[in-house]
């Protein structure tokens, strides 16, 4: 049960997926080159509209093309994302005043306080620590510890 990560595929084009498109709530059809896929693994991919956050497939079914080599089809489960939106917010540090952009995902229906909750779970993600109303980047936040 291997992980294939294939949201930087840029820098390794012999690693690429090609195309992952929804078939069912929760259930997506994805077409890869390289990896040597099987079933039981994780693929980690970019939701789409997003830049960078990750969701995880878990791989049902692979088939192997003859034509191109190396190409693969698989059947993979993962979240139902109907409902849901990608946000891009940006958080400054408290210390330093640096500023990042980040994305994250809420349900169209949420509310600015849900929202608000989201998205401190994702600065946690990122590596972001709470001081008061503000947070410290990463490495203000290593230097306070």
């Amino acid at each position: 049960m291997a992980q294939h990560d294939f949201r930087h595929s840029l820098l390794n084009p012999a690693h690429t997926l090609i195309e992952c498109r929804t078939l069912a709530a929760g259930l997506f059809q994805v077409t890869g080159q390289g990896g040597g896929v099987q079933p039981g693994d994780t693929l980690v991919c970019t939701i789409k509209g997003s830049r960078d956050l990750p969701m995880s497939l878990l791989v049902d079914k692979v088939r192997y093309l003859i034509n191109p080599p190396g190409q693969w089809t698989a059947t993979a489960r993962g979240p139902d994302l109907r409902g849901h939106s990608v946000l891009g917010w940006s958080i400054r540090c408290g210390n330093c005043e640096k500023e990042q952009a980040f994305e994250f995902l809420v349900l169209d229906k949420d509310n600015l306080q849900a929202r608000t909750e989201k998205a401190v779970v994702r600065i946690g993600e990122m590596g972001w620590a709470p001081k008061g109303d503000n947070h410290l980047c990463p490495a203000c936040a290593k230097q306070k510890s």
